[in-house]
């Protein structure tokens, strides 16, 4: 069966071509938006030549498993045939978020530079449950020690001692071997042996390090933290980029290695091979743009001049959503793991955290015009998703209600400026990224003041956003661009 015969059957299965709202695809399947549910013959469906399965598990919509490769080529004639893709339908508030999300993801144009933020931030997405275990580890270690302080007169009772033990365990264990986790994941990314990703990633920290530094004459031995060349230098975009290399190598290697010899050779080689420019070239550079990426967080996140930190968060949780509706966000995770790796605390993050909360208060006052000219269907679509955005799960919010009405998703971000440019004021940190909202509170615990009031601080800084969202969203939406969405 050719795919134009595999498409028109499938169309036949799923009500006709009149029925066909939108047709995209996945990795192995093709995905179909129809009018009406009822029309769907799935038994007939599982019967076509090529169909391999199919997921029907919400109504109006259906998946059609047909196999990687063929699944694009379906998509690809259903465009023909004039049938939209979803990125070409158009976005409707109170309307199911998912749809909405994969409608502007997929609308959205690659290039050079998404492309490469897009795969450091895939290398860290399998990285996130270690992140955040380890910075809520950290996070509730530290306010353990500012409610139990030890002093050698009276020490802190054993019980929480046992805990902040096992609390810094699961911490450490994340933060020591970063590099090796970055480096295992982006071997499996570039297509490369995960187990050598995550031996160059953890070398990157070995003593060694410094050895060959010294021979070399990279070394500082007055100021080791200023050495060209020193363990640990490069930190993760290092082991990023060194594993990329090093995939390059491995294939290259392979490709020229005997089928007998291949297990005992090739891995030694590729090692051997990626480890001098890694090591001489590699590190230093990235060890720079490291060092540059500090000195910038520096210069804004801790500035002395309170203003550059005002200004800094205000704009920094303002245009954070742009950024993750254009796909920009990824770029971010680099800067947050640096931050890690270098204060063991992550600023700038605790300000664009506040732009989920901007969202919760435009959706507010979105609510109360709903109620007031009696739209139902958008007011419970609000109600059904404040209490996961007010919790830091910012998607229904932003997919279902404010993105797609335009003017709240602009309004928000700008009530949720006010709110960064507080946290940002009082130099709130945190001990990892990722949870945001109230969820957030507790790895908010790297701040200047200490670990309560930087939390204290926080939640402060949700209220503004939140207050300031309902005020600019209020101000600007009238009750006619409600009463009919």
């Amino acid at each position: 069966m050719t795919i134009q015969e595999l498409v028109q059957s499938i169309l036949k299965g799923v009500g006709g071509r009149q029925n066909v709202v939108t047709a995209t695809n996945c990795m192995t399947r093709l995905r179909i938006n129809v009018k009406d549910d009822g029309a769907i013959d799935e038994e007939a469906l599982k019967k076509i030549e090529g169909v391999m399965g199919i997921v029907h598990d919400r109504a109006n919509y259906i998946e059609v498993v047909v196999g990687p490769g063929k699944c694009r080529k379906c998509s690809d004639y259903c465009k023909d045939l004039g049938i939209p893709a979803a990125a070409d339908a158009e976005m409707t508030a109170g309307g199911d978020w998912q749809a909405n999300k994969a409608a502007m993801k997929a609308g959205q144009k690659e290039n050079k530079i998404k492309s490469m933020l897009k795969t450091f931030g895939d290398i860290f997405v399998p990285l996130i449950p270690g992140v955040i275990a380890a910075g809520l580890c950290a996070g509730l270690n530290t306010l353990l020690g500012q409610l139990f302080p030890a002093t050698a007169d009276s020490p802190a009772p054993a019980a929480v001692t046992m805990i902040c033990a096992f609390l810094g365990l699961i911490n450490t264990a994340f933060m020591t071997y970063l590099t090796a986790w970055a480096g295992y994941r982006a071997a499996e990314k570039f297509g490369g042996t995960p187990i050598l990703g995550g031996m160059v990633g953890m070398i990157t920290t070995l003593g060694g390090i410094d050895t060959i530094s010294k021979l070399v004459g990279l070394y500082n031995e007055t100021q080791p933290l200023d050495a060209i060349l020193r363990a640990g230098r490069g930190g993760v975009l290092a082991a990023v980029i060194g594993v990329w290399f090093m995939c390059k190598v491995e294939r290259a290697v392979r490709s020229k290695m005997p089928d007998a010899l291949d297990i005992v050779f090739t891995p030694v080689i590729t090692l051997i091979v990626t480890l001098v420019p890694y090591i001489l070239i590699v590190m230093p550079i990235t060890g720079l743009i490291s060092t540059g990426l500090v000195k910038l967080v520096g210069a804004v996140a801790l500035s002395t001049n309170p203003v550059v930190r005002a200004v800094s968060g205000y704009l920094g949780a303002a245009l954070f959503l742009p950024m993750v509706a254009m796909g920009m966000h990824h770029g971010l995770v680099a800067l947050y793991t640096v931050q890690l790796e270098t204060f063991s605390a992550v600023y700038l993050y605790p300000a664009l955290a506040m732009a989920g909360a901007g969202q919760v208060g435009a959706a507010l006052a979105i609510y109360l015009k709903c109620k007031k000219t009696g739209n139902t269907r958008l007011k419970n679509v609000i109600a059904g998703a404040l209490p996961a955005g007010i919790l830091g799960v910012g998607e229904p919010l932003i997919y279902g209600v404010t993105l797609p009405m335009g003017k709240p998703f602009i309004t928000a971000g700008l009530g949720a400026g006010f709110g960064g440019a507080f946290v940002n004021l009082m130099q709130v940190a945190s001990t990892t990224w990722g949870p945001s909202g109230l969820l957030g509170c507790f790895v908010m615990t790297a701040g200047q003041g200490g670990a309560a009031l930087s939390v204290a601080w926080f939640v402060l800084g949700l209220v503004i956003s939140y207050i300031m969202g309902f005020i600019f969203t209020n101000l600007a939406i009238k009750p006619e661009e409600v009463a009919n969405v």
